[in-house]
């Protein structure tokens, strides 16, 4: 009886999670399916699901109206610029916050995490001035600075958190054998946290991947990302669904690609600490 019982909840709970997928999954399908649609099917009511005139014909226009590759390159630059860089201050930060903290440790994290309740249209005039007096509007310098800034305070605390999960034992271990802080971090902690710092790398960088408001208002042309490239297929004539879909798909065709290939890497990060 108690077997039945576990089989049905298991048997319950599967088809949960794969009804909750499904729906999260379900925009996305519908978006891919929109690209292949005329536009006037796109606008049909009731809609079409699979019952209707598929076609290229969005993407040929979408790759002759704009250089799909030039944002491609921008987008794959400004968000591996900023995810590295960010990663290069946050190891040294979560370390000292989590091995060697003091008494305002938690004070600073808690600011830090404060800094993005904020609103991010509250500082874009000062931030646009900035960028204007320094040179950096439409500049990949600019977009990386300001992504980087933008999610180094979750980069920050994911990492000590993960850090907090490591044993000081072992740390203090290497100490008492000579090693240096900076040999304690490369080759005793690093190696250890691979999962966390896996699964933060990878999120920082769809973070970045994603950003749209900082790269619509900081770019036009010549730095403008894949988010830039998907907002130029909306226009005061309204919006072109089928194009805006196919656009939206070429967008997000990497990284859906690279979550698919680093899916147990993100996972296992994610999980990294929550069962000893």
């Amino acid at each position: 009886m108690a077997r039945r019982v576990t089989a049905r909840r298991i048997w319950v709970s599967t088809a949960a999670a794969w009804l909750f997928g499904f729906l999260i999954f379900l925009p996305i399908l519908w978006m891919v399916l929109t690209s292949f649609k005329t536009e006037l099917e796109a606008f049909s009511m009731p809609p079409k699901f699979l019952l209707f005139h598929w076609t290229t014909e969005n993407y040929v226009t979408v790759q002759e109206r704009s250089d799909y590759l030039h944002h491609a390159v921008n987008s794959l630059l400004i968000a591996g610029g900023s995810t590295l860089i960010a990663m290069i201050i946050a190891i040294p930060a979560a370390w000292s916050m989590a091995f060697a903290p003091t008494q305002r440790t938690k004070d600073i994290l808690l600011w830090m995490l404060s800094t993005k309740m904020m609103p991010s249209v509250g500082v874009l005039v000062p931030i646009y001035l900035i960028f204007r007096d320094f040179g950096l509007l439409d500049r990949r310098a600019g977009l990386v600075m300001i992504l980087c800034l933008g999610n180094l305070p979750i980069v920050i605390w994911m990492l000590f958190t993960y850090f907090k999960e490591i044993p000081k034992d072992i740390l203090e271990a290497a100490r008492m054998d000579g090693a240096t802080i900076g040999r304690e971090l490369v080759y005793v902690l690093t190696p250890m946290a691979v999962p966390g710092l896996a699964s933060t790398l990878l999120l920082n960088f769809i973070l970045a991947w994603n950003e749209a408001f900082w790269t619509l208002n900081l770019s036009t042309s010549d730095a403008a990302p894949l988010t830039v490239f998907i907002a130029s297929y909306s226009s005061p004539e309204g919006l072109f669904w089928a194009k805006l879909s196919a656009a939206s798909t070429l967008a997000i065709a990497p990284i859906i690609i690279l979550g698919w290939f680093t899916q147990r890497q993100l996972v296992r990060g994610l999980t990294f600490g929550a069962v000893k």
